[in-house]
């Protein structure tokens, strides 16, 4: 899928593609029979839109629960490419955004330019460079029509609602949720910003000998242009049929990384597909891709760090507690199925060392969607809506976990949360 494409812009025509994929994977499904040509189809038009289209696709591609079991493995092999091999834009259309958003031509502006890239994703595409000093880095590049493509994707609701289903569903997201995800979406499209939060988590993290953060290099930068050092390693495929002692290295990584950004940096990066990370045989993880972070207030932080310290001490009652906060709950039939969701989620850290396995992580997503039918029953006093800043979570916990269920390895998660909570004194 490294062919050169253009972005489809308008809202009719990247409704219409996208109608194709739900009519003819309905079809499929109902048909039975090999999904695999279906499958195929979906990634080609989704890889194809960008945007919030290929992040539906992304999701599905790794995140177990979303598509049934019988289909499962048909589609995330299909959709697999679209973490990082997309269909690219032109070369011509590259250069220009480039010289434009930098200021100069770009054999001034660099030594050496890879004219294929070397991945291409939903909002842009990435190439290898080198400076005139000689060091080798990774150019981001925004997709042409990307802004005006985005945009029509999130004025079209059921696509917005697509990707936020297995988030709770209509009756449970006020319009300032949905208003907070739009937020979030175009805040990708803000590379100036994406340097700020990547300095930001590269600072979190500065004592941690396994994560790698790539520096960013500020004045070959800019709105829609990221330049930052070039980074190697093994694929997330790859990764996973590394022996067992390392997976466990890159599992205890991952989870440090994920929640010391959550409970000290007071930031999560919101969109954990596997494309983002690069594996590195001596157990360190390069981290990539800070465009889709939440900021979470401080008064959330420290009930966060109050349900993470429950957890870790096996404390149901105190967990419960700090949920109730945390989630801003009401009386009422949903309120005891939304805490024992939430239970479920944190059983890696009650029942640590624990191994995360795949059947494990499609059973949160079932259970939300179980909550969302009830939900759909309900009188509106015993609803309540939880707090912006946790509507992502989710997203990354559902990704999150099932990327570590493919490593597939036993670790002591609780041992790794309570040793850089108290090195934060939280």
């Amino acid at each position: 899928m490294s062919d050169d494409r253009k972005v489809p812009e308008g809202r009719l025509g990247r409704l219409a593609r996208l109608a194709t994929v739900g009519l003819r994977t309905g079809a499929s499904m109902i048909a039975g029979g090999d999904a695999l040509p279906t499958a195929r189809h979906a990634a080609e038009v989704l890889g194809t839109l960008r945007g919030v289209a290929a992040k539906v696709g992304q999701m599905a591609s790794y995140v177990d629960g979303v598509v049934p079991e019988q289909h499962r493995e048909a589609y995330q092999v299909a959709l697999r490419g679209l973490r990082a091999a997309a269909p690219s834009s032109s070369a011509v259309e590259v250069r220009a955004l480039l010289e434009r958003e930098l200021g100069g031509p770009r054999e001034a502006l660099f030594a050496v330019w890879d004219e294929a890239p070397v991945a291409s994703a939903s909002i842009g595409q990435v190439h290898r460079a080198e400076l005139h000093d000689g060091r080798e880095v990774a150019v981001k590049v925004q997709h042409p029509g990307i802004v005006t493509a985005l945009e029509s994707d999130l004025a079209n609701a059921a696509m917005v609602e697509q990707l936020l289903g297995i988030a709770g569903g209509r009756r449970l997201n006020s319009k300032a949720l949905l208003d907070m995800v739009k937020g979030r979406f175009r805040e990708e499209l803000d590379y100036d910003l994406e340097a700020k939060r990547q300095r930001h988590f590269h600072a979190v993290h500065a004592g941690d000998p396994t994560v790698r953060i790539p520096r960013v290099v500020d004045e070959r930068s800019s709105a829609r242009v990221l330049t930052q050092d070039f980074a190697r390693g093994l694929a997330f495929e790859e990764a996973c049929q590394a022996p067992a002692a390392l997976r466990e290295k890159w599992a205890r990584t991952l989870w440090r990384f994920v929640f010391r950004g959550n409970l000290v940096g007071r930031m999560f990066n919101a969109d954990p597909h596997p494309g983002n990370y690069l594996f590195h045989e001596d157990g360190h993880i390069t981290f990539l891709d800070f465009g889709c972070v939440q900021e979470i207030p401080e008064d959330a932080q420290a009930r966060a760090v109050r349900a993470h310290r429950a957890a870790i001490a096996r404390d149901e009652d105190a967990f419960r507690a700090s949920m109730r906060e945390l989630l801003r709950t009401r009386p009422g039939a949903l309120e005891p199925l939304a805490l024992d969701f939430v239970r479920r989620c944190f059983e890696p850290l009650f029942a640590s060392p624990y191994r995360i396995r795949r059947p494990w992580a499609a059973e949160l997503v079932d259970g939300v969607k179980a909550m969302t039918l009830v939900a759909r029953r309900l009188p509106d006093d015993e609803l309540f809506t939880m707090p912006p800043e946790m509507l992502f979570m989710n997203r990354l916990q559902f990704g999150f976990y099932s990327v570590l269920a493919r490593l597939d390895v036993e670790v002591d998660y609780a041992a790794e949360e309570r040793r850089f909570l108290d090195d934060a004194g939280l």
